[in-house]
């Protein structure tokens, strides 16, 4: 006797080994999913983690309102009464200021310059010219003579720092830490040989702001006694420029260069910091190499963004560069014209100051390069971004038609 399937069964009982069949293709399919899925999870948890870490380390005096979980070594203080910042604001014992709230939306910008009483007379003009628009302001002493500024009248409304024989960075990275700076909105961290006839801090900062410019420096004059870099010389019909062109001598510029020194360079003797970039700058200072050579060629690392953009030199106020060798030197010559007198004294001396800051100064550049070099290969999860450009333009693209940009 014969069974007879009825047709809609038929059809039913094949369209379910149908399905079946499809969802067994699908399996492999979506074990792939599965796993492709699993370990961007695991890749972006491992890298939050990454990032958390180094962030405790590179910052550790955090805000405890920001974090969920304050310290250990602070969870028997309530939240409300930890300050994890300060100031330079200098605040006598008897002034009534003392006892009214700040007022926090003031715009506050702070000068800090390594200093010798045989400059006196110049940091005293740069000073007065600070000070006119409120500036705060802090000397680092590197001889010991504090006592013969006192002199000056806005002498007791500075703040003071004296160590012997040390450099401007070795200063910076010991007391202008982000946490106590960072109520002001720029920080110039300037030499003390430094002209600033031309100079109005006011109107630079106007210019800076308008622009977006993180991290900037006042153009040198032409006539200034040392030059290092085309990019710093000021142009006369500009307001600022952003890079340089320049197709002679042993650094060239064209319009496919896409990096310090022709474009999103500062040098180190007049840099200008907003809040943001001064906080990447301070980590970049290494604590061990104090003369700072070769930090110019990365600050554009810490420009916020693009560096040909958010950096740049402003003509319109500028300063003149003396080249007064300070620290270890006679603070009266430039270095190129002290070469004869150098010569007569290694006759009667055994020991040149100045050419052991040089060596030193040579060697710490090595190192900090070394130690750049490293960090960027042990750190797997950064990425520069500033990648050398590969591509080849137009050699009519490359012809230079200005020389500042």
């Amino acid at each position: 006797m014969r069974t007879v399937i009825p047709t809609d069964k038929r059809r039913n009982a094949s369209s379910d080994g149908g399905n079946v069949g499809f969802k067994m293709r699908q399996l492999p399919f979506m074990g792939v999913i599965f796993t492709v899925m699993m370990y961007i999870v695991y890749r972006t948890t491992n890298y939050q983690y990454y990032e958390t870490e180094m962030e405790t380390k590179l910052h550790p005096f955090e805000t405890v309102e920001d974090n969920d979980l304050p310290s250990v070594k602070l969870r028997d203080l309530p939240r409300g009464i930890m300050q994890p910042r300060s100031d330079l604001e200098l605040k006598p014992p008897w002034s009534k200021s003392s006892r009214s709230k700040v007022n926090v939306t003031t715009d506050k910008n702070l000068l800090a310059m390594p200093v010798g009483i045989k400059q006196k007379e110049n940091v005293d003009s740069v000073v007065r010219k600070f000070r006119a628009v409120n500036f705060t302001i802090i000397l680092f002493h590197y001889d010991g003579k504090v006592d013969g500024w006192w002199d000056l009248d806005w002498s007791d409304k500075a703040i003071h720092i004296l160590a012997h024989n040390q450099t401007k960075w070795w200063f910076a990275k010991r007391f202008l830490h982000p946490d106590i700076v960072s109520i002001y909105d720029y920080i110039f961290l300037w030499d003390e040989d430094l002209g600033v006839e031309h100079f109005n801090p006011r109107r630079y900062l106007d210019i800076v702001k308008s622009e977006g410019l993180e991290i900037s420096q006042p153009a040198l004059d032409p006539n200034s006694t040392e030059i290092h870099h085309r990019i710093t010389i000021r142009a006369r019909m500009k307001k600022f420029h952003r890079r340089v062109y320049e197709l002679r001598g042993k650094t060239r510029c064209s319009n496919i260069s896409e990096g310090p020194p022709c474009s999103g360079f500062v040098e180190g003797m007049a840099p200008v910091f907003s809040r943001a970039a001064w906080y990447c700058a301070w980590h970049l200072i290494q604590n061990d190499l104090v003369h700072g050579w070769g930090m110019d060629m990365k600050l554009g690392y810490c420009a916020q963004g693009d560096r040909t953009k958010n950096v740049g030199v402003v003509d319109s106020e500028y300063i003149v560069h003396k080249g007064i060798q300070t620290l270890g030197g006679t603070g009266e010559l430039s270095l190129r014209k002290s070469k004869k007198i150098r010569k007569v004294r290694s006759r009667t001396s055994t020991f040149d100051s100045r050419a052991e800051i040089r060596r030193q100064s040579t060697w710490e550049l090595k190192v900090f390069k070394e130690r750049w070099n490293q960090a960027v290969q042990q750190d797997k999860y950064w990425i520069d971004p500033f990648p050398r450009q590969q591509k080849r333009r137009n050699k009519r693209e490359s012809k230079v038609f200005d020389i500042y940009d």
